[in-house]
């Protein structure tokens, strides 16, 4: 199953929301006036795309008073380009080091499917053909680090981790990256306990983590990529805000997308953060992790005007 298709499948809900909704507000043949946008307004941030609701619809009054909306297709069709102005180019996988191995440190609060999105991005990787070694330095749950050395079990990955309650996160995280330096591992990936950004020890003891990374290997870690539960809609985004004031992320990762009507969160998202979305999580098999493609989401959710998405 290609990326679109999948997120069609799984973005059901979100799809329903958005774009069956648009198609409601046109049933009977209703002419586009000041009422339907209002509740077209509100149809978007239902769906959490928040305050760009907003001006999403102000863009679309401007159009239709220039002459250029008729009615339901040419809505839709000025809706999926301003989404799409709205979103980075198709994600890719992280480039390797000019030297060692990728150093990739994974944050989030607590039940945000951190440590899920770890084993699936392992998988995708080991998937690639490289050599991953997994860094479980969350000493606060064992069973985070449970989950993540039976993966790396099953799929012939190496794992680092201290069987020591409260063990030091920085330590195991040091040792995790210097190992994967002098066995040839293509890619580290770190875990860390969920943290709030309220926790001002937490977040000194993750600017910790961080340094010892440095040290073992040079320009560690290449990517910080926060983990976010796109359930929470604009929840997230605000938490999102919080945490990265406080933190220096490279990229996020949104899991659950697929259980969920609050899809457009990834819109307020990008917006208020400005980070780059590089991969969603659509599900609870270990493939359904996919590397972001804006074209592909935009058409999953809001239907060009012939009911299809473009790349179907």
């Amino acid at each position: 199953m290609g990326v679109f298709a999948r997120l069609t499948a799984r973005l059901g809900r979100t799809r329903e929301a958005i774009g069956d909704g648009i198609s409601g507000l046109f049933r009977g043949g209703r002419e586009i006036d000041a009422a339907l946008f209002n509740e077209l307004e509100e149809l978007l941030w239902t769906s959490d795309l928040g305050p760009i609701a907003g001006e999403l619809c102000e863009e679309l009054k401007r159009l239709h008073r220039r002459g250029e909306l008729k009615g339901e297709d040419d809505v839709r069709t000025h809706l999926r380009s301003q989404l799409a102005e709205r979103l980075d180019e198709t994600a890719e996988d992280p480039a390797q080091p000019d030297a060692g191995p990728l150093v990739v440190l994974i944050v989030g609060v607590n039940g945000s499917g951190k440590t899920t999105s770890i084993a699936k991005l392992g998988h995708r990787f080991t998937e690639q053909g490289k050599r991953v070694l997994l860094g479980a330095a969350d000493t606060f749950r064992a069973a985070a680090a449970d989950q993540l050395e039976v993966w790396a079990e099953r799929n012939g990955a190496d794992i680092v981790r201290s069987h020591k309650d409260g063990a030091d996160p920085a330590s195991v995280a040091f040792d995790a990256a210097k190992r994967g330096l002098e066995d040839g591992t293509d890619i580290v990936l770190v875990d860390t306990a969920g943290r709030l950004h309220t926790q001002r020890n937490l977040l000194d003891e993750l600017e910790k983590v961080r340094r010892v990374l440095g040290k073992a290997v040079e320009g560690a870690p290449h990517e910080t990529w926060l983990v976010l539960d796109a359930t929470n809609g604009q929840n997230a985004v605000q938490q999102a805000k919080e945490f990265t004031s406080a933190v220096e992320v490279s990229g996020l990762v949104l899991a659950k997308l697929d259980g969920t009507a609050r899809g457009g969160a990834v819109f307020g998202i990008r917006d208020a953060l400005g980070l780059p979305v590089r991969y969603v999580g659509t599900g609870e098999s270990l493939d359904d992790l996919d590397l972001f493609d804006p074209g592909a989401f935009i058409d999953a959710i809001v239907p060009g005007a012939s009911g299809e998405g473009a790349q179907a």
